[in-house]
């Protein structure tokens, strides 16, 4: 008997290098073993509200995330069974009618700024990551993104930041840390932090077929 996946949590900061590291995760692995699920699918469906009304969502508070309905997918992977994940769509800031199919697999990486956050998720996990680079660095990183891939302006990113993103951070985020198994610095240039975990999955994925 085939056991459930193993859950990998990876947290941090708002482009701390969450994204990069599990990115790097999985490229070690076949698709047929691994895959990677954005707690970021899982923001609340808005398509009652007007756009105006989505722009004043603060999307770095935990009361923007569906997390139940992430944990309850969570729950059907883990019992062998697919599932049809929401995908978000960050211009007009509401859930897209459109989903795709996850089947199971051995090992689901779940990445997010607060994954860590919830208990009902992080007790889901075997294995929790914080992902810490400065702040300094993560505000680049987010202007960058945001104007290339979002659509954003200059001004919006840094207001958002300001009023948001960084004071969330700090309240919510950061504090997560405190549950995480693996701290690592910089993201995918902390060449020994992802060894690590590589080798700790290679390990769980040789023990499963050992088992077949």
């Amino acid at each position: 008997m085939i056991k459930k996946p193993m859950i990998i949590g990876v947290a941090g900061g708002s482009a701390s290098g969450k994204t990069s590291v599990s990115q790097a995760i999985l490229a070690n692995f076949s698709n047929e073993q691994i895959t990677l699920i954005a707690h970021d699918a899982y923001y609340k469906d808005q398509s009652h509200l007007d756009f105006e009304a989505r722009l004043q969502t603060n999307y770095d508070h935990p009361l923007a995330f569906d997390t139940p309905y992430l944990i309850a997918q969570l729950q059907a992977l883990q019992a062998g069974q697919a599932v049809e994940i929401p995908i978000y769509d960050y211009t007009e800031h509401t859930r897209s009618q459109k989903t795709y199919s996850q089947k199971s697999v051995e090992v689901i990486i779940v990445e997010g700024i607060l994954v860590l956050d919830d208990q009902e998720l992080r007790d889901m996990m075997d294995i929790k990551i914080f992902v810490d680079t400065d702040d300094d660095v993560r505000i680049i990183r987010r202007i960058k993104r945001d104007m290339a891939e979002r659509g954003r302006s200059l001004e919006s990113i840094i207001t958002q930041y300001l009023t948001a993103v960084k004071p969330m951070y700090h309240e919510f985020i950061e504090p997560t840390k405190r549950y995480a198994d693996l701290i690592i610095p910089e993201g995918i240039s902390n060449l020994v932090g992802l060894d690590l975990i590589n080798t700790k999955i290679a390990a769980v994925l040789g023990d499963k077929k050992a088992q077949l």
